[in-house]
């Protein structure tokens, strides 16, 4: 530990499993302390495609960020209800005693071509990945602004935050719309020294690619994707010689942006993506 988050606060929503828990982890490993937020419920339009995160693996996130000797306050709630999260950060501030830093990074993921998407299918997508994130920066900002000690956002976006892919034209419209609330946030928190950025991964290594739902996406035409079928696929992506990255990529990328090294960078875009975004 070198103590760069040493004596801060930060709310971490989908920190059950994979990007979530990687951040949460990542943060306490230099310090801090975390609110950890989580359905840990399936929602309709994704159960199937991969497995919904669970209580367990929340208590696995909580117990990990306690074996660095951190504290850490859990709550099972839903981005796309206000109420409880207005709630869980309210216990956390209670608890903690502050907030000084937020990663919006709750998301769900499901396939199909933009004009054959049902109507519920679309409207998870947004509510969850669009939507959700502005309920966070909601129930945030005003223990940010009310601490008088500044902070930081980090919205967890995509490299469909900054191009178009095929299958996945309801979560690319939400991971852009993500940048536009971030940059439109970046500007109106700065009177208040709260900076507000996005990461944008690749594809992450975590249960959302890993499943024969995405496999399918970069197997096309194959009855019967795998992991190893869709490797060249997934590599095809980036423009270095690889299929995916690790959370903890993400994370250290998060840990910077939270950081006091990144004190003057607010309303910037940050790839995370192996140079998929200039590819």
């Amino acid at each position: 530990m070198t103590g760069r988050m040493e004596g801060k606060v930060v709310l971490v929503t989908g920190a059950a499993r994979g990007q979530g828990r990687a951040h949460a982890v990542r943060l306490a490993q230099e310090g801090a302390d975390v609110v950890a937020v989580d359905l840990c419920d399936g929602i309709d339009t994704v159960v199937g495609k991969y497995p919904p995160a669970t209580r367990e693996d929340l208590d696995q996130t909580v117990a990990e960020v306690e074996g660095l000797d951190r504290r850490v306050v859990a709550r099972v709630a839903d981005v796309r209800d206000q109420a409880a999260l207005d709630a869980a950060v309210a216990d956390g501030v209670a608890e903690l005693g502050r907030l000084d830093g937020v990663v919006a990074n709750a998301g769900i993921a499901s396939y199909g071509r933009a004009w054959e998407l049902d109507e519920t299918t679309w409207q998870d997508m947004i509510d969850v990945n669009l939507t959700g994130v502005w309920h966070t920066a909601k129930a945030a900002i005003p223990q940010l602004i009310e601490g008088g000690r500044g902070g930081a956002m980090v919205f967890t976006s995509s490299i469909g935050g900054f191009k178009g892919i095929q299958q996945v034209g309801h979560y690319v419209s939400a991971k852009h719309g993500i940048v536009g609330l971030m940059r439109n946030l970046a500007n109106e928190l700065a009177p208040y020294s709260v900076r507000v950025n996005t990461v944008h991964p690749t594809n992450v290594d975590t249960h959302m690619i890993q499943n024969p739902g995405t496999w399918g996406m970069f197997a096309p035409g194959d009855p019967e994707p795998t992991q190893e079928k869709a490797i060249p696929g997934f590599t095809s992506l980036n423009a270095l010689e690889i299929p995916w990255i690790e959370s903890v990529d993400v994370a250290n990328a998060v840990l910077f942006l939270l950081s006091d090294e990144a004190r003057y960078i607010t309303g910037a875009t940050l790839p995370v993506d192996a140079g998929a975004a200039v590819k």
